[in-house]
């Protein structure tokens, strides 16, 4: 398929630079950019971009804005939530001391534990583990990656242990894992902080009233704001996270202009009309699935977020010896398209593809229907390749060694 660039607006940008142009329904995934902002969060960052200001008063400012966005009592920001998860285990190790930021990574201390299930050592672009080391702590795993019991978790917790990681992902095992609630109660009653990666999570006040003591989301993904990680939670581990910003966290700080760019969006998002958000992206999903569903080999159904996100995805199961082709081999088709339809094909291997409709821009709704008709109508034409399901598991690494390899 081939947009006429003399009849679109949509693409000026990407034409003028020479990008491919991308529909993106996948979700807010980095490599694709994770998410647009709105035009009060492009003038929140302008202005900033005109003037000095003490980035201790910004940072200031951005924390009473995460407290009222979280319940929390006091956040920072810094470079991204990977960055935060590296900043809250530093600041849980070595507490309000300069001393010890300093030190870090090489001595962390006699408490540099970091305790997490097993099935949560996921990776989300890189390993959750890579995240916890760069501080300078050991990550302990407890549990099998299917299942972990209380007891597990409780005999972990001893006098090395800095923190525990709660991940939130749809990268996790989902079945098997100790639930939050009970988590941060073990961990509560033998006096250990709780740390939530929440990166890509819509609620952004559940898991501190249920018991986090620090809560790290991306202000890229659902937030519609410029890149970065927010750090939310108790004020003395907030303190001690920020400190980290003298030593460790020097390599991951993050501008005055993103800084305030992040304070409008959460601002944006509080004033937000979630219900009718959702209503919009629903009667996308019926529409797309209206209009594949006379399509042979091709089934489709909303599906719930994993994580229990408030939002659904357009699941589309394939049967090869009808469709003509497998999901993988369909996901790729439709990379190669014009524009390039980026669907989310996370799980391929298990014969589907889904597509999320959070980040359409307007107009491109349309192309996707013509896009999806075309495509899996064309299933006979679409020779499966064997590179197809390494390129849905490897290829995020693919992507960097490729990277400048014929320029």
């Amino acid at each position: 398929m081939s947009l006429p660039t003399d009849k679109d607006k949509l693409w000026t940008w990407h034409n003028r630079n020479g990008f491919r142009r991308i529909i993106n329904v996948s979700g807010t995934m980095t490599g694709l950019g994770a998410s647009v902002t709105g035009q009060t969060v492009r003038d929140a960052m302008c202005e900033a971009t005109r003037h000095f200001v003490g980035i201790h008063e910004l940072q200031a400012r951005a924390s009473r804005t995460i407290a009222g966005l979280t319940g929390a009592e006091a956040g920072f920001l810094t470079a991204s939530a990977g960055a935060g998860i590296t900043l809250a285990v530093a600041g849980a190790m070595t507490g309000f001391d300069p001393a010890r930021a300093e030190a870090l990574p090489v001595t962390p201390g006699p408490k540099s534990e970091v305790v997490v299930q097993l099935g949560h050592l996921c990776g989300y672009g890189a390993p959750i583990e890579t995240a916890i080391a760069l501080s300078g702590a050991t990550p302990r795993a407890v549990g099998q990656s299917t299942l972990t019991m209380d007891h597990q978790l409780i005999g972990a917790l001893g006098e090395r242990t800095a923190a525990a990681l709660y991940v939130v992902s749809h990268h996790v095992v989902h079945y098997g894992q100790i639930p939050f609630p009970r988590f941060a109660a073990i961990c509560r009653e033998a006096g250990v902080p709780v740390i939530v990666d929440a990166a890509s999570e819509y609620d952004l006040k559940g898991f501190i009233a249920a018991g986090a003591d620090i809560a790290i989301y991306s202000a890229h993904k659902f937030l519609s704001g410029p890149t970065g990680g927010i750090v939310a939670g108790r004020k003395d581990l907030v303190r001690a996270a920020y400190l980290q910003n003298i030593s460790i966290g020097r390599g991951m700080k993050i501008g005055k202009e993103s800084i305030a760019g992040a304070i409008a969006a959460m601002e944006d998002w509080m004033n937000r009309d979630h219900e009718a958000a959702r209503a919009r992206e629903t009667e996308t999903l019926e529409s797309w699935r209206a209009a594949i569903a006379d399509i042979p080999g091709i089934g489709a159904q909303i599906v719930a977020d994993p994580t229990g996100n408030p939002l659904s995805r357009l699941q589309v199961n394939v049967d090869p010896a009808k469709a003509g082709t497998t999901a993988a081999a369909f996901a790729r088709a439709f990379s190669e398209q014009d524009p390039a339809l980026i669907v989310r094909d996370h799980e391929v291997e298990l014969g589907y593809f889904q597509l999320d409709p959070c980040n359409l821009l307007p107009g491109q709704s349309a192309i996707v229907i013509d896009t999806l008709r075309e495509v899996l109508r064309s299933g006979d034409t679409i020779c499966e390749r064997e590179s197809d399901l390494a390129r849905a598991r490897n290829g995020g690494v693919g992507g960097y060694l490729a990277w400048l390899e014929d320029k």
